[in-house]
């Protein structure tokens, strides 16, 4: 199972970093044990860059829309939103407003660069707030998140139809934050093209 969720890294000099990622999720063998997860971070992100120096973060189950996509498209800074994880202060922080966090640690890596396969064990997890879920607006926010971090990668014209797909879910079902959500990824293709 893909989780979609954001994570916080710190590099060596306390700087936070905070971005989208999509873990594979290895459930526990039994209800006393924590998940594992495989991390699978771009060469070259900041993300990747903190994991491969230390090998701390904290993943995040959200569901803010908002929030995905400002990260996504580098428009935060995380520093506000966080506090220290009690017990990992020096390595981990988690954000203030999330459904579930889970502090983990790479204990192996793998893969060839550009594609890094990481293995991280939970340290430590806790659920702040009921997850209410996703509606369509916020899945097609998502995916117009994962689009845009692959502007490099991707077609401008499959970027340009993943925009379109996801205007009209959010037209149909979103609220005020998947609105600006979706104008805040569109505003930063329209700019990344011009540059």
């Amino acid at each position: 199972m893909i989780l979609e969720s954001l994570v916080t890294t710190m590099d060596a000099n306390g700087r936070i970093n905070l971005a989208p990622l999509g873990p594979i999720v290895h459930p526990p063998e039994s209800a006393e044990d924590l998940p594992t997860f495989l991390l699978r971070p771009y060469d070259g992100s900041t993300t990747c860059a903190n994991l491969l120096d230390n090998g701390n973060a904290v993943l995040h189950v959200v569901d803010d829309a908002l929030l995905i996509a400002k990260t996504a498209i580098g428009k935060l800074d995380a520093s506000d939103l966080v506090i220290p994880v009690p017990g990992l202060e020096n390595s981990h922080v988690r954000l203030k407003r999330c459904h579930r966090w889970f502090a983990i640690r790479v204990t192996e890596r793998s893969g060839t660069p550009p594609k890094h396969e990481l293995t991280a064990r939970c340290l430590d997890s806790g659920i702040v707030a009921p997850f209410f879920g996703f509606n369509r607006a916020k899945h097609a926010v998502i995916e117009a998140a994962i689009a845009v971090t692959r502007l490099h990668l991707l077609p401008a014209e499959d970027v340009a139809e993943e925009l379109r797909r996801a205007a009209i879910a959010v037209e149909k079902t979103g609220g005020v934050d998947e609105r600006e959500a979706l104008e805040l990824i569109a505003k930063h293709v329209r700019e990344t093209k011009l540059s």
